[in-house]
């Protein structure tokens, strides 16, 4: 199983640079909107057995480009996971990230993250822990084909941290920006990361290609 993470395009909030955490009523940028329709076109076609997206607006504004090129055999697929949403930033959702640099609390984010819980919402253990959850439901399954996951860039951080051993601690040290793909192959005993924070690239040819079944040595030999 190929799990495909896909951080929703550049939105109003990023524009503004606002921590828009679940606030309702945030859409796509119209940068963000750009972006949406050439991730439909980087995606393209290949063989997909899971779409599980975060019910926020931007992650749904995010994939409906790609979406609408889909068989309606594939657009069923289409399953909205709460395990996937937005951190619960409570109290600080809404607010200038350059007045939260400044808060007390800020130092935990970047340096301890795993001991942050946000006044009034939730701690990025717990986040980490749920988004892990969705990822097991979809390896569970045991179905053969790529899995694609549209949510936010902590997520994302917090997958990929997991998937690679490292400790919720270091995951500030992995970069995601809006409307890039991740992707990690379950297809052996341990994941590996096959694509990070991709905005460029043609992922259909990656994702329609025989899997990596082989060891590695001295790195991949390619596909």
């Amino acid at each position: 199983m190929q799990i495909v993470l896909i951080r929703h395009a550049h939105s109003q909030a990023n524009a503004r640079g606002v921590l828009s955490g679940r606030l309702p009523d945030v859409p796509l940028s119209e940068k963000g909107v750009k972006q949406s329709q050439e991730l439909s076109a980087r995606l393209g076609s290949f063989p997909l057995v899971h779409i599980r997206i975060s019910p926020m607006q931007r992650c749904h504004e995010t994939i409906a480009p790609w979406l609408l090129t889909l068989p309606k055999a594939s657009q069923k697929l289409l399953m909205t996971d709460e395990n996937l949403t937005e951190v619960d930033y409570g109290s600080w959702s809404g607010k200038k990230l350059t007045v939260l640099s400044r808060h007390r609390l800020w130092k935990t984010v970047q340096n301890t993250p795993s001991a942050m819980y946000f006044p009034h919402g939730e701690g990025l253990a717990h986040m980490q822990q749920r988004a892990m959850q969705a990822v097991h439901d979809i390896l569970n399954s045991k179905r053969t084909g790529v899995a694609v996951l549209v949510t936010h860039g902590d997520v994302i951080k917090a997958i990929v941290a997991n998937a690679l051993g490292m400790h919720l601690d270091d995951f500030q040290r992995i970069v995601i920006d809006p409307a890039s793909v991740t992707i990690l192959d379950y297809s052996q005993n341990q994941a590996r990361l096959t694509l990070l924070n991709d905005t460029r690239s043609n992922v259909h040819e990656a994702l329609s290609s025989p899997k990596r079944v082989k060891n590695l040595l001295g790195g991949g030999s390619g596909k």
